[in-house]
Parts: C-alpha cells; sequence; structure tokens
C-alpha cells in the first residue's frame, strides 16, 4: 500500500492587530515555527502578505506533518511586512503566540491572545488557528488490485499484472488503465497490454482481459481523522506502593524523592502525561495506587485514589496528579502484592459504558507506574482479555532493575494474549517498556516509544466495530491527477 504523510493544514486568522505604520494600517504576514529542542525553533512556513489590515484573515495554510507520541510545540508569529526581504529582523514584530500541535487537533478552533514577550500583551490582539484539513483520507477496492490516495471517481489508474514467482522474480502479464467510476460499473472488462511485446508483434492484440464483478469502496480512516471528529482520550494513571519500591525516606526507594522533587515514576508520568492531556478537553484525570495499606483502616488496597476520595479520584491535569502523589507518599504504607487487574478493570467498566453509545466519542488509555513484575499474572490477563473487546489501551512502564519477563508477556508482541481458558484477546492493546532503556535519553523518546501503538490500537478497535469518526473530514484538496502502479 502507497504511503501518505499525516498532516494538518492550518488556517489562521488575527483581530484586532495593533497599527505599526503611519497613516496606514499594518500589513501583517504569519510565520509558523516548531520548538525542535534545545531553546531553538524552527520556521516551518507562512502564509501570505495582507495590505493594510488589523484583522487578516489569511488564505495561504499553515501545513505541518503531525505525530501523536510527541509534544510539538508551535510558535505563531505576527509581523508587519514592509519591504520585500525574506528576512524578519527588519520588520516590526506585532505579537506571537504558542501552543502545542495536540492542542490544536483536539479543538475545533483555537483563539490565543498575542504577547510581544512572556506577560505581556499586544495590546487586544488576538489568534485564531483552525484546522481546515488533514492527511488524504484511503480508498480501498476489496478486491487487491489497487490501494490509492485521493476518491476522485475520476483519477487514472494503472494496474499491473503478472506471473507470480516464489523467489519474487514476476514476469509481467499486461498492464491497464482504468478509473474508479469504470472500476465500479461493473461488469467492466479490460484488456491486459504488454508493452514491448506490442511493440514488437504487429498482429498482438492482448494478453488477457480482466473481467470485473465486483467493486466496493471503503474509506480508511486515521488517528487524526478520529481525534479531529471529536474523540475524546481518558488518561488514567495507576501507581505502584508495594513494598519492593523501598522506603520511600531512603535514597535508594525508588519512590525516593530527590532535592529537586522528582523520581523515576514522576518522570516517566511526566513523559507520557505531557502528550495525552492536550486530547482530553477538562484536562481531569482519575489517578489510584495499588499495594499499599492505606489509612484509616490500613487495609491493603489494589486500587485506592491518590488523592484519597474514591468518590472523586480526579486530579486537574498531571501537575494536580504528581501533587496527589507526592502528598500520598507519607500517608500509605507500602506492602504488596503487585495486582494489575483491578484497576485495569476499573477503567474497563468506564471503557464498556462508553461503547454502549456505540460512537467513536471516547477512548481510554491507562499507565501503570510498577517496579516489578505482576503478581496476579492470570487475573491480569483475564483483565487485558476482555478489555481487548473495548475502547481501551495499557501502556506499562517498568521502573527500576528488576525481571520484567512476565511484563514482556502481557506484550504479546509475539502472539495474542490468552487467558487461563484459551481465549484470545481480540487486539493487542498493551505495550511495555522499561525506563532503564531511556534513563539517559531525551524524556521525550519515553513517550514517544510507549505511545506509538495507541493510534494504530485506536483505529482497530473503531474499524472493527464499524464505527466513523463524530464528525466526517473534509474531503481532500484535490491536485493533478497522477497515475499510481498497483
Amino acid at each position: 500500500m502507497a504511503h501518505c504523510v499525516t498532516s494538518v493544514q492550518l488556517s489562521v486568522s488575527c483581530d484586532h492587530l495593533i497599527d505599526k505604520d503611519i497613516g496606514s494600517k499594518s500589513d501583517p504576514l504569519c510565520v509558523l515555527l516548531q520548538d525542535v529542542g534545545g531553546g531553538t525553533w524552527a520556521e516551518l512556513c507562512r502564509t501570505e502578505r495582507v495590505r493594510n489590515c488589523s484583522s487578516p484573515m489569511f488564505s495561504k495554510t499553515l501545513q505541518i506533518e503531525y505525530h501523536f507520541e510527541t509534544v510539538q510545540k508551535l510558535r505563531f508569529g505576527i509581523y508587519d511586512i514592509d519591504n520585500k526581504t525574506p528576512d524578519l529582523g527588519d520588520d516590526d514584530f506585532l505579537g506571537g503566540a504558542e501552543c502545542s500541535l495536540g492542542q490544536i487537533v483536539s479543538s475545533q478552533t483555537l483563539t490565543l491572545p498575542l504577547m510581544l514577550k512572556p506577560g505581556k500583551p499586544a495590546g487586544r490582539g488576538t489568534i485564531t488557528v483552525v484546522k481546515n484539513n488533514l492527511n488524504p483520507t484511503w480508498k480501498r477496492f476489496s478486491v487487491p488490485l489497487q490501494h490509492f490516495c485521493g476518491g476522485d471517481p475520476g483519477t487514472p489508474i494503472q494496474v499491473r499484472c503478472s506471473d507470480y514467482d516464489s523467489d519474487g522474480s514476476h514476469d509481467l502479464i499486461g498492464t491497464f488503465h482504468t478509473t474508479l467510476a469504470q472500476l465500479q460499473a461493473v461488469p467492466a472488462e479490460f484488456e491486459c497490454i504488454h508493452p514491448e511485446k506490442q511493440k514488437k508483434k504487429k498482429s498482438y492484440k492482448n494478453s488477457g482481459t480482466v473481467c470485473v464483478k465486483r467493486c466496493r469502496v471503503e474509506t480508511e480512516y486515521s488517528f487524526l481523522d478520529y481525534v479531529m471528529g471529536g474523540c475524546q482520550i481518558n488518561f488514567t494513571v495507576g501507581v505502584d506502593f508495594t513494598g519492593s519500591n523501598g522506603d520511600p525516606s531512603s535514597p535508594d526507594s525508588l519512590h525516593y524523592l530527590s532535592p529537586s522533587g522528582v523520581n523515576e515514576y514522576l518522570t516517566a508520568l511526566w513523559s507520557v502525561g505531557s502528550v495525552v492531556q492536550d486530547y482530553d478537553s477538562d484536562k481531569l484525570f482519575p489517578a489510584f495506587g495499588f499495594g499499599a495499606q492505606v489509612p484509616p483502616n490500613w487495609q491493603v488496597s489494589h486500587e485506592f485514589a491518590l488523592n484519597f476520595n474514591p468518590s472523586n479520584p480526579y486530579c486537574a491535569g498531571i501537575q494536580g496528579i504528581v501533587d496527589a502523589y507526592r502528598q500520598a507518599l507519607p500517608q500509605v504504607r507500602l506492602y504488596g502484592p503487585t495486582n494489575f487487574a483491578p484497576i485495569i478493570n476499573h477503567v474497563a467498566r468506564f471503557a464498556a459504558q462508553a461503547a454502549q453509545q456505540r460512537t467513536a466519542s471516547q477512548y481510554f488509555v491507562l499507565l501503570l507506574l510498577t517496579d516489578g513484575a505482576v503478581t496476579d499474572v492470570e487475573a491480569t490477563c483475564e483483565a487485558v482479555v476482555q478489555a481487548s473487546k473495548l475502547p481501551m489501551s495499557v501502556i506499562i512502564v517498568g521502573v527500576g532493575g528488576a525481571d520484567f519477563e512476565i511484563m514482556e508477556q502481557l506484550d504479546a508482541d509475539g502472539g495474542p494474549l490468552r487467558t487461563r481458558c484459551g481465549e484470545a484477546a481480540v487486539r493487542d492493546i498493551v505495550q511495555f517498556v522499561p525506563y532503564r532503556r531511556f534513563q539517559n535519553a531525551p524524556r521525550e523518546t519515553l513517550a514517544q516509544t510507549v505511545l506509538a501503538e495507541v493510534p494504530t490500537q485506536l483505529v482497530s478497535y473503531f474499524k472493527a466495530q464499524g464505527w466513523a469518526p463524530l464528525k466526517a473530514p473534509p474531503a481532500p484538496a484535490k491536485g493533478p491527477a497522477q497515475p499510481p502502479e498497483a
């Protein structure tokens, strides 16, 4: 299948820009930059200049490649252009705004105040960003002849027919050109022409005919289609408080907070959470602990609210989870064992309720942070297999240096996970990563790895259910017709 880069096109408009020109309004232009690390911003693209306008609606869209698993920080800069040089250093800066691409993708429109510099608004100016296009919608024939981008019934298609050889040296039988409209006019018959034979033999007619008896067009929706269509990603966190972590007051403990107030648990939480939080509109995340004795009765719990409010376990943003974790540490007694099933089943209940709506409106991501191998293996396998039938993914990050072999089994990269009774998971929904592998890597590397499979898992679930995005994606812009090869 041919490959289309996932991209987003942004339309930009501004209101109440300040006037820098004497006797006329400013001539604004918008430039889009992306944070490439180390405090460096790289320019991606620009709009056109709009003459004498304090509230421009730029007609040229800004295009950027989209990656779910990373935080793509963007900066929009508005400049008053009074010369023909491409250098912006000699143009007046009217204001700028920063956000992440995830914030734009997960909202319908995003309006931001223009700032001259941090903490200093640029008058009453605002910038509004609208996502108005995305990567082309895939269309696929039910017969495996051709995959191509677009969907224009008149787009030329070239089909190649070959004599298959097991060693890969397939012999060309012939080709024919058609269009989607012609293929849909079934039954349709086409002559296969071998170009070399046609040149050499005057009596050559064809190398056979291909008869199309049925043609069905299916829309292949992408992860971006679902998110931009209104699907909310619900993020839940589970933290391991078992005794194998060590006394939190000891520097040897995995729960020990360094002088800077961090540890492996918090680093992993920030890494993954900073990406996912942009896809949840209310930024309220349930957070739980497991494997600890909890006050006031000191019973072992494998599903207690980090904020000790079981009726409302939601924390405000990732910082809220961090605060709840820090407050919970001195109030619980680390104990055991390491049971995953209770929290997985907890999230699965909410995913099951969402699935009853029979719409692609919600998807659930559970992040489990643990220092050791799971103890309730059979119950966890059962929980994962049942959760595989729901709009849900499970991410496990192993902190510390324990043996995580059982975790690798849950990841099921070698084959479907099965229950004790032999029932197989309908989807692979677990991704396990040991934190130590990324200990010396940039923080975003961990997030890229553990979140890499979430888009595919989300799409596979909604596709299996036959659920389209809540809001249909816009039709792709038509460019010059190029006949893709089969």
